[in-house]
């Protein structure tokens, strides 16, 4: 029986440049069967109600065509439902999709993933800001690094990643660390200044940091990080080991794990937290992990 396929859309991913993708993917879903609709937003509100209104039809699957982002939007269309989610990659950072094993180079290989209708349960993780509330899949993020995606947001120019490369140069001149209260399974307290904190159900986000390399995506917890008080020459020394995950061999870096986790700050102004690289609010902000709450093929 042909599989229903409802594919998700980023137009804008890569700089429309993945749009021009869509194509020979698509053929190569339909020669291996399947019958496609294919979803494309005015906006990301307009294409998570499409997304949920597709979902709601009970396709075979949604299939979100595009980077992390996107994947984020798709999650909350499917979580808790028993449509499976599968990723075609073909964004800037696609680091979901590498912690849950998809090919992430090659957009055809990654079509045959999902034509194999091959599906496991993986976790997610509900998070709290203010009246907001959403779930993400990989990784959130504060401080230093949720600070340069609030400045690189802000930039006109220079366009794609670039930006964040300027965002960080310019963030770097006034940051100071911030005085952090970590709440975790209700009893656990952490007060501690940090560069930054990220809470990880995957183990990499900004396109290969591997900021929480031993994090599983089906073990049921999350895994908190944090980076204390470091000199502006100590953390760019340190920096660069996070793309091989080696960073958590420094003194000044801790990980715990939790089911939840509570975020605060002592002093909050301006400091927002993302997830999927997607901006969630201002702190406080609550975590709390979803065990099997995600369908994905892989």
């Amino acid at each position: 029986m042909s599989p229903q396929l409802a594919v998700l859309v980023n137009p804008a991913a890569r700089g429309g440049r993945a749009l021009r993708q869509l194509e020979p993917v698509a053929r190569r879903l339909r020669a291996g069967g399947a019958e496609l609709s294919v979803i494309v937003g005015s906006d990301a509100a307009d294409a998570l109600e499409r997304a949920c209104t597709a979902v709601a039809e009970r396709p075979d699957a949604l299939v979100a065509f595009g980077g992390d982002g996107l994947v984020h939007l798709a999650v909350q269309a499917v979580a808790g439902t028993d449509v499976p989610l599968g990723i075609i990659p073909a964004g800037t950072g696609n680091d979901i999709a590498a912690a849950l094993g998809v090919p992430c180079k090659d957009p055809m290989a990654a079509a045959r993933v999902v034509l194999r209708m091959k599906s496991r349960l993986v976790d997610a993780a509900r998070v709290r800001a203010g009246r907001a509330e959403e779930l993400f899949a990989g990784v959130l993020c504060c401080g230093f690094d949720s600070r340069v995606n609030e400045r690189a947001n802000r930039l006109t120019w220079p366009a794609g990643s670039a930006r964040y490369v300027v965002a960080m140069v310019e963030e770097l001149r006034s940051f100071r660390p911030v005085p952090f209260r970590l709440v975790l399974d209700d009893d656990e307290v952490i007060e501690r200044e940090a560069t930054l904190v990220a809470v990880a159900n995957t183990r990499s986000y900004g396109g290969g940091m591997r900021v929480c390399p031993d994090a599983l995506p089906d073990d049921g917890l999350l895994d908190v990080l944090t980076v204390g008080a470091l000199p502006k020459s100590e953390f760019l020394r340190v920096f660069p080991s996070v793309y091989r995950g080696t960073h958590l061999g420094h003194p000044a870096v801790s990980v715990r794990r939790a089911r939840k986790v509570r975020l605060e700050a002592a002093d909050p102004d301006g400091l927002v937290a993302y997830a999927d690289g997607e901006r969630v609010g201002p702190v406080p902000v609550e975590c709390e992990v979803r065990p099997g709450a995600l369908r994905v093929l892989v």
